[in-house]
């Protein structure tokens, strides 16, 4: 993808502008005065470094730029500090050979070739011991690193053209690499300045030539020349490496606005309530959300991504599928169904449908494919709440209209039994009254659940003390001792874990389904559990479990609907109604048979949101 380079503004320059540098160095071209790093630009807001399957939202290029892990600017000022010991070695070494040659070498040039191989030689030792921390800001050179590189080689390879003799080695080549340095790493008019010195320097030495009998036109000519090259390559030096730092701003955008789609990417699938699985050619899932991991395991959450579908045996049919999706190039659009069977017994029918990533090539092999996985259950429970969605509407109009006969009823009634003499009037008037309180529940639970209500709000509330008062309170009114005999067993965390629900909706719950529970039980110690479990660091999970006999296939996928009882005097409104409640706070309600080894192996549990506790949130204590 090509990015547009921004334009220079023409319109006229504020006082501040003005006073900006202006951009004459690579790390300080268009006004931008920090390094083009990727150190700290790669990770999240919550110090995360980016995913190396979110990497591929990099453009190539950016990629080459922003590759290496050290700062630019470090990068070529340490590549320029091993240029310089590299020179300085070489002209030792040749001075050394010619004076082994039998050559003659004036000392002074031999200990100025010694002194700067040593003096280049300790200033990289120095720079690599002390890494970025060397001074300096990350945009151009410090003055100490000034002083110790530019000046020293200007000063150096100055010194040796003008003591070498004529004839001899050509020292003025040499001042190519300070003049080269600056032009890439300070501003354009230190530079030139660098240039200027330079060239007033071989001006001088032609005037001393020309003194010594030399023809002057020849030698200034000579020396304007050379420093004009001298102009050029700092200029262009300048030029190149201010375009460079512009390719790199670019890639440094680009990087940065794939963290974000990156992080939007993730917060988007993270949030759906369909399984997202990002899985490659060989069976290895490189991405996978919570819905995803919950669906894909007997209980609880699997671990995170990355992971081989080939790791878990249950998991199999998963990569079977994957394997002939990629070898036939194509999955129907309505999905398959995969039975997924796990080591506890349970099994587990899921709605999966693929799709796939493709290159720029039409005749490419596809390299990642997204499957979108659902439980079947929540197919068939999503269809039959499309259907169940009209009568939702025309039962909670029913139900306004029979409150008021209702109420005139149980008035009638009432004025009746005031005037009930013989047994038999009295009984009538007691099973008019019995069945208009049952009508009244009925019509009140479906006014609760009607549908275009207003969304609920609730505050954070401590899960662990609301769990232990309800229980506490249930047992107490179901007359279960408080030992080791009761039926009831609880496990909580120790901790306080926090969930936006309201408290009287969240106590509903839970009692309808310990109701149920102990209604199935056997009623022997330890027949019906409760547990409240974090499950991972975002969700919560509350489990009531109990040890009657399991729940039919047939019975199972009718639980959650509106007016389904097996009890002949049970209205059928009361896991419809907790359903209902639990999708008002966003969490989930759902039933699971357990393995064999589980004592209570019919399981209700909620998937709550794990939230922190606000510091005035609902405190309960358990009541002893």
């Amino acid at each position: 993808m090509s990015r547009r380079i921004p334009q220079r503004r023409s319109a006229p320059r504020t006082a501040a502008e003005a006073e900006r540098p202006a951009p004459e160095s690579w790390f300080a071209a268009l006004g931008v005065e920090q390094d083009t790093q990727i150190d700290e630009e790669s990770r999240y807001n919550d110090g995360s470094t980016l995913p190396s399957e979110d990497s591929r939202f990099l453009t190539r290029h950016a990629r080459r730029l922003l590759g290496p892990g050290m700062p630019s600017f470090q990068r070529i000022f340490r590549a320029f500090l091993g240029a310089r010991v590299v020179v300085g070695l070489l002209l030792l070494s040749t001075q050394l050979a010619s004076a082994g040659l039998g050559t003659g070498v004036p000392w002074p040039v031999l200990a100025g070739c010694v002194a700067y191989a040593a003096l280049t030689l300790a200033t990289w030792v120095v720079y690599r011991r002390q890494g970025a921390a060397a001074g300096g800001s990350p945009s151009r050179l410090s003055r100490a690193q000034w002083l110790a590189t530019v000046v020293v080689d200007v000063a150096a390879f100055g010194s040796l053209h003008l003591i070498a003799p004529r004839g001899g080695l050509n020292f003025v080549p040499l001042l190519v690499l300070p003049v080269l340095m600056a032009g890439v790493l300070t501003r354009r008019q230190t530079a030139l300045a660098v240039a200027a010195a330079v060239t007033l320097m071989l001006l001088g030495e032609a005037w001393r030539e020309a003194a010594r009998g030399g023809d002057l036109g020849v030698l200034m000519t000579q020396a304007g020349l050379v420093a004009s090259g001298f102009f050029v390559i700092a200029i262009l030096a300048g030029e190149m490496a201010g375009r460079l730092a512009r390719e790199e701003l670019a890639a440094r955008g680009s990087l940065e606005l794939a963290r974000q789609q990156a992080q939007l990417n993730r917060l988007v699938i993270d949030e759906l309530h369909h399984g997202v699985l990002v899985v490659d050619r060989r069976g290895k899932v490189r991405a996978a959300n919570p819905a995803a991991r919950r669906i894909i395991s007997d209980s609880g959450l699997a671990r995170p991504a990355p992971f081989p579908l080939q790791s878990q045996p249950a998991w199999e049919p998963l990569a079977q599928a994957v394997r002939r999706a990629f070898a036939e190039g194509q999955w129907p659009q309505a999905g398959r169904e995969i039975h997924l069977i796990f080591d506890s017994g349970l099994e587990r029918v899921l709605r999966v449908r693929m799709r796939f990533t493709r290159r720029r090539d039409p005749d490419s092999s596809e390299e990642l494919c997204v499957l979108f996985l659902e439980d079947e259950r929540d197919v068939q429970a999503r269809v039959r709440q499309e259907k169940l969605a009209a009568m939702g509407r025309i039962s909670a109009g029913i139900a306004h209209e029979i409150r008021n006969p209702l109420a005139a009823i149980a008035q009638a009634n009432a004025l009746m039994a005031e005037d009930a003499v013989t047994p038999a009037q009295r009984q009538l008037t007691q099973m008019v009254s019995d069945n208009v309180e049952r009508l009244k529940r009925i019509v009140d639970d479906v006014m609760e659940v009607a549908p275009g209500g207003p969304a609920a709000t609730a505050p954070v509330v401590d899960l662990t003390a609301l769990v232990a008062t309800v229980c506490s309170e249930w047992s107490r009114t179901a007359r279960l001792p408080q030992d080791e005999r009761s039926a009831l067993r609880l496990e909580l965390p120790k901790q306080p874990l926090g969930s936006r629900f309201d408290p009287d909706h969240l106590r509903r719950v839970l009692v309808n389904l310990l109701d149920n529970a102990y209604r199935h039980a056997s009623g022997r110690p330890g027949s019906v559990e409760v547990r409240l479990y974090p499950d991972g660091e975002s969700v919560v999970t509350l489990s009531v479990a109990s040890d009657g006999a399991p729940i039919p296939p047939e019975v199972e996928r009718y639980l959650f609907e509106p007016f389904f009882s097996t009890r002949s005097r049970g209205t059928g409104l009361g896991l419809y109604i907790c359903k209902e409640l639990c999708e008002r706070y966003g969490a989930t309600i759902d039933y699971r048979l357990r393995g064999a080894h589980h004592v209570a192996r019919n399981e209700f549990y909620l998937v709550m949101r794990r939230e922190a506790l606000d510091a005035d949130a609902p405190t309960l204590h358990l009541d002893t």
